[in-house]
């Protein structure tokens, strides 16, 4: 890591390459200097500078993308610079694979927010494992042993009604968790953090955090019915402050998870920046991502293209085919409806692993210009 902190060797991971020209390599370095001309020398958007960040209404930044693209290290980047211009931060993974904590170096896991070394004022934690204890609290547990004092049974005699009550939809536990964070964060006010910085899992699993709201309106609807219509009647009635109760519990789950959503889609409190490689297969599902953002009503501004190699005149065999699919990736993202209207910030391809706090601000100071 000592390399990083060296300006003689930061550089871009180029290999040793023998030296050709190519008709193809040309005309890949000639589309990918066109492609440069939308960005500054710098490899940043000018349209899509830090400076505008600095200055948004936007506290809370989701960023997002399938997997295998450098969400973590984006994210963990766009926290050090928050930090690095004296803004109180805070970044919270609730990615189920523990990578924040192996980015920053230190142990982030279980929901606690620790103080990253090195930093007066950027925070991490981890809440990708929160679990809740049954699909609706109380409610499983409740009607077993009601169930057994009549003499019916339990739940597990009634797979259907089990699997329902014992299980919650996909994206639940993550808005439930991410609702808990947020209502302390909100509780302590700006001075305590100033941006908040989301590294999402996957893009099928944000969509699923995003989607939740409406899957927990229907279920939660119908479950606050029947568990009423249930305590009116009268082989209920020795029970019925229990089902209040829990009647009680499913709307104020309800109304979390309504919460979380309506900040996520608000584009004066919320953006979410998309990550993406230069590849055909990460462009389309990049756009496909940007569709099922607006579809849930999430704000979308900017778009990180990760893992670019520089522009070079000469070229190994394999670097100039990599030129040629980052070309055609470029070309992709130009003609693109989804993406062509959207700010696009560059990221270099390195040729160091980007792990703890040394190379992540370097990381930082080369993306988040």
């Amino acid at each position: 890591m000592a390399a990083l902190l060296n300006p003689t060797s930061r550089r871009l991971a180029t290999a040793a390459c023998r030296r050709i020209s190519t008709p193809a390599a040309v005309d890949a370095l000639v589309a990918h200097r066109n492609f440069q001309e939308r960005c500054s020398s710098s490899l940043v958007d000018v349209s899509g500078r830090f400076s505008e960040m600095l200055d948004a209404t936007q506290r809370y930044y989701v960023v997002g993308g399938k997997g295998g693209v450098g969400r973590t290290s984006m994210a963990a980047a766009l926290a050090v610079k928050f930090a690095n211009h004296g803004e109180p931060t805070l970044i919270v993974s609730t990615n189920p694979i523990r990578s924040l904590g192996d980015s920053f170096e230190q142990d982030v896991s279980d929901s606690k927010v620790v103080r990253i070394d090195g930093f007066d004022s950027l925070f991490a934690t981890e809440i990708g494992h929160v679990k809740l204890e049954g699909g609706c609290p109380g409610v499983g547990s409740f009607i077993n042993n009601l169930m057994g004092s009549m003499g019916l049974g339990t739940l597990a005699d009634l797979s259907m009604l089990n699997d329902i009550l014992s299980r919650f939809p996909p994206g639940l536990e993550e808005a439930y968790a991410l609702s808990e964070l947020i209502k302390s964060i909100e509780l302590q006010g700006t001075d305590k953090f100033r941006r908040i910085v989301l590294d999402a899992p996957s893009t099928g699993h944000t969509l699923k955090l995003l989607s939740a709201n409406n899957w927990i309106e229907k279920f939660l609807g119908i479950a606050v019915k029947g568990v009423n219509a249930a305590s009116s009647m009268p082989i209920f009635k020795s029970s019925l402050e229990k089902w209040q109760e829990i009647s009680s519990g499913l709307e104020k789950l309800r109304q979390q998870i309504a919460g979380v959503h309506e900040l996520l889609v608000d584009p004066r409190s919320t953006e979410f920046i998309i990550v993406t490689i230069p590849t055909m297969m990460a462009v389309s599902e990049s756009s496909r991502f940007h569709s099922s953002l607006k579809k849930y009503g999430a704000h979308t501004r900017r778009l990180v293209i990760n893992q670019v190699l520089p522009p070079s005149a000469s070229d190994c065999r394999f670097c100039a085919s990599k030129r040629r699919e980052q070309a055609r990736a470029f070309s992709a993202i130009r003609e693109d409806r989804e993406l062509s209207g959207l700010k696009l910030i560059q990221a270099p391809l390195l040729d160091v692993e980007v792990k703890g706090v040394p190379a992540l601000r370097f990381l930082s100071d080369s993306v988040w210009k």
